[in-house]
């Protein structure tokens, strides 16, 4: 809709001339809704349930280092840095390269996921080698997870990036630097997990409670 008003402001301001049109075209704001997060115990449940090694591989990268379903699936053997315990992620989002951390236990899972299947080129490969998975593979292994672990919350590969993201502000992680990792282009995109991150909030005593020893005690009434 949006691109459509657009279009139709520059057609009646600049091509007809008639800028007094402009003002019955105006633009839609889309509510912005809170992001699904799991818990770590749903999390590991999860990923324990995952139909097959490479599935739990691959999704054991969504949360583990916050990948979004594309970046997952484009993962080649050589984005794999073991010595720097980084993770190369080309052409993200927005067409930016980022590096992620690789934690020592997403190594591990990953060495032997190698090691079963020898994977040549692409980490994730599809039904064809030549290939890598696809987004919709991924995306239904998750659904499947899900299911089986007794998840009841609607899950994608990419709550698992809104659960990496929430849990490391939980974990006082700069918020500055989780931006970094998820490879947003503005500190407000990563600001929403704030929102969610029921740890922070539940940390953060209310001003009621500097001002308790001063009020009157409420007794229920008899």
């Amino acid at each position: 809709m949006n691109s459509a008003v657009s279009a139709l402001r520059f057609f009646f301001g600049v091509t007809l001339d008639r800028p007094d049109m402009e003002r019955y075209l105006t633009f839609v704001s889309e509510p912005r809704k809170l992001p699904v997060v799991l818990s770590p115990e749903e999390i590991a449940r999860l990923l324990n349930a995952a139909p097959g090694l490479k599935y739990k591989a691959a999704l054991s990268v969504a949360y583990g280092a916050g990948l979004r379903a594309a970046e997952v699936v484009a993962l080649k053997i050589a984005d794999i840095d073991s010595k720097r315990m980084i993770l190369r992620v080309e052409q993200g989002k927005g067409g930016r390269d980022r590096n992620v951390m690789l934690s020592p236990h997403l190594l591990q899972v990953l060495r032997t996921w190698w090691m079963v299947e020898r994977p040549q080129g692409w980490l994730f490969p599809g039904r064809n080698p030549v290939q890598p998975m696809t987004t919709r593979q991924l995306n239904r292994a998750c659904h499947i997870a899900a299911e089986a672990a007794g998840i009841t919350k609607r899950v994608s590969p990419h709550t698992l990036r809104h659960s990496f993201a929430t849990h490391l502000l939980e974990q006082n992680t700069d918020i500055r630097v989780i931006q970094v990792l998820l490879g947003h282009a503005k500190l407000e995109n990563t600001a929403l997990y704030a929102r969610v991150a029921t740890r922070t909030i539940n940390a953060v005593m209310s001003p009621l409670e500097h001002i308790a020893v001063k009020l009157k005690e409420i007794r229920p009434p008899t």
